[in-house]
């Protein structure tokens, strides 16, 4: 998992929270607001776990919202080993990396969004 950001043609900034199963290659979750925490990603994936079953690792970047207590606890507690890249490593991650790439060219740079939940529409 990973983040993309982009703007409103306000200006505002928002993020995408990006889930792709490295298995499938199918992306599982996007998750689109102005701020998103340790503890919107829990939510997130708390949701998505209703949906279908919880993956036995999670490769993540060491962004403050992957290495927070909450994401840790929330990992431990569900028995998911969250699989950190080494620091300016980004090949590492290079499935998510090569997805949000993608992301970008094929739905953000070609969409205006005027509202957050506008980004949100367009994006799933």
């Amino acid at each position: 998992m990973d983040f993309v950001h982009d703007q409103l043609v306000d200006g505002r900034k928002f993020r995408v929270l990006t889930v792709v199963d490295k298995w499938s290659r199918e992306s599982v979750l996007l998750e689109v607001d102005f701020v998103l925490t340790g503890m919107s990603v829990v939510r997130a994936f708390d949701h998505l776990s209703k949906q279908r079953s919880l993956p036995q690792a999670i490769t993540v970047d060491n962004g403050t919202e992957f290495t927070s207590k909450v994401m840790d606890e929330w990992a431990w507690r569900h028995g998911v080993q969250l699989d950190f890249i080494r620091p300016g490593k980004p090949v590492e991650n290079g499935m998510i990396e090569s997805f949000n790439g993608r992301l970008r060219d094929e739905c953000l740079n070609v969409n205006a969004f005027t509202s957050i939940d506008d980004a949100r529409q367009k994006i799933h």
